[in-house]
């Protein structure tokens, strides 16, 4: 199960630029991976095609042994909504719902809300922002609106945690907050991480690291 990936190839524009240059790794369930490299190594490349959000130019993809090219787009869509929870490096949180109402948003889909309601204020608490749960995103920090996009990624509880850059817009204390939320997922919930990051130091907390250079993988290594 988890991710297998035989020699993926993403390209884009028009004559095709290959930006993924026939990758092939495995991520099995319950890990924790931290994607690397410098900017335009195809780092949010992978994530999104992991995700299945952008489809192969060339290779294969197997996500809980499913062939992903022989999915329709409504079965893709179903297994995001049901098995990934999704955090960027900007929070898209809705503006005009309270934080908890943020939280909720993805259980509104399937009109689980108000029986995962207890679900939400639980994970906010142990983000530490229980206290801003009735305030809109325009009222809170930085900090707090990441951890509010996170409690509101795993809402679901998802298998998989994609995050793409996810401390980018945060200061060292609120990254280190987001780093170990991340841990603690990994670790309490055997949630597989996937995170896309430029720092180092966050990149070595995750238990393995692989690294792009120009679309092709420079390194797999794992924490010692």
């Amino acid at each position: 199960m988890g991710f297998n990936a035989k020699n993926i190839v993403k390209a884009l524009g028009n004559p095709p630029t290959q930006i993924l240059k026939s990758l092939s790794f495995e991520i099995k369930d319950g890990e924790f991976v931290a994607i690397t490299g410098r900017s335009g190594s195809g780092k949010s490349t992978l994530l999104y095609t992991l995700s299945t959000l952008d489809p192969l130019s060339g290779g294969t993809l197997l996500l809980d042994d499913h062939n992903v090219g022989n999915l329709t787009s409504k079965e893709l869509h179903h297994f995001r909504n049901e098995n990934m929870g999704f955090v960027f490096q900007f929070h898209y949180l809705l503006p005009e719902l309270t934080c908890e109402e943020n939280v909720l948003f993805p259980a509104r889909k399937t009109n689980r809300h108000e029986e995962l309601r207890p679900y939400a204020v639980q994970l906010m608490k142990d983000f530490e922002i229980g206290h801003i749960r009735g305030k809109l995103s325009g009222q809170i920090s930085g900090g707090e609106r990441q951890r509010v996009a996170i409690a509101r990624a795993l809402i679901m509880r998802p298998k998989y945690l994609l995050a793409d850059e996810p401390t980018g817009n945060l200061d060292s204390a609120s990254g280190e907050k987001v780093i170990s939320i991340f841990e603690r997922v990994n670790r309490e919930s055997k949630t597989t991480v996937l995170m896309v990051t430029h720092e180092p130091d966050y990149a070595a907390r995750a238990q393995r690291q692989i690294g792009l250079k120009d679309g092709e993988i420079e390194f797999d290594k794992r924490r010692s």
